[in-house]
């Protein structure tokens, strides 16, 4: 079992930065992979961030620039910046460990003002 302790966010206005932490307990060793999703209610969860534990990692289009996604043994972070009002969601830390099995954060709110 992994489990995965959040901490960070809240309310920024537009332009600020954030970062979110990640802190991963139990079987850390079996993880493959992290990520940070975030989801607006109503809307699914979409992916935001990844870093494999094999190396590199990925942001998608729309933080590409702006936010980075790192790793310090067992916290994963979420450095955020040059926020927007769109990126207002409910993020979530997510791992993977090698049998495909899936751990989520509890969720963190991020709010970003206009």
């Amino acid at each position: 079992q992994v489990q995965l302790v959040q901490s960070g966010g809240g309310l920024v206005q537009a332009g600020g930065s954030l970062r979110l932490s990640c802190a991963a307990s139990g079987r850390v060793f079996t993880i493959v992979d992290m990520a940070w999703y975030r989801q607006v209610p109503g809307n699914e969860r979409k992916l935001v961030a990844r870093i494999p534990s094999g190396g590199g990692t990925l942001v998608v289009d729309s933080v590409e620039g702006r936010w980075t996604i790192s790793r310090d043994e067992d916290t994963t972070y979420l450095q955020m910046n040059s926020l927007k009002p769109d990126d207002t969601a409910i993020y979530y830390c997510h791992a993977v460990n090698y049998a495909g099995l899936e751990y989520w954060g509890q969720g963190t709110q991020v709010t970003v003002s206009s």
